[in-house]
């Protein structure tokens, strides 16, 4: 078999297609995700703390020079070393919350793949009549 009609036979599978399409359609999700946490969920959490912006936490590792405005990506841009951990706050809550729908949608296709097992087949012909043999033989 050669090489590319080996490749062929992999990417045509449903495997190989299910995992392209997972990809693209988790990349999008993590995006409605992303939006759901940092214009929903963030400016809600930052009322009830007073007010306070998630996305512009952080500790400057150096000098800010001086007219450079006191948000993130301000002295980023000024080239001044950050700890950024507002940003870091935010996307580990992107993460959690994605995850818990992931946990939440697995659970839920498991619970519709546990059905009841289906029941046992009929013995077959042959199968009846051996066991017909069989107890006829031990009377």
């Amino acid at each position: 078999m050669s090489f590319m009609s080996e490749f062929r036979e992999f990417a045509v599978k449903g495997n190989a297609m299910d995992l392209a399409v997972g990809v693209i359609i988790g990349a999008a999700f993590g995006k409605i995700v992303e939006s759901i946490v940092n214009d929903l969920i963030m400016p809600i959490v930052g009322a009830v703390f007073g007010g306070l912006d998630f996305s512009n936490l952080f500790i400057t590792l150096g000098t800010v020079p001086e007219g450079v405005a006191r948000t993130l990506a301000e002295v980023r841009k000024a080239g001044v070393p950050v700890f950024a951990y507002g940003s870091f706050l935010s996307v580990l809550l992107n993460f959690i919350i994605l995850a818990f729908i992931v946990f939440i949608l697995v659970k839920q296709l498991n619970r519709l793949k546990k059905q009841a097992p289906p029941a046992p087949a009929a013995p077959t012909e042959d199968v009846v009549l051996l066991r017909e043999i069989r107890d006829s033989l031990k009377k």
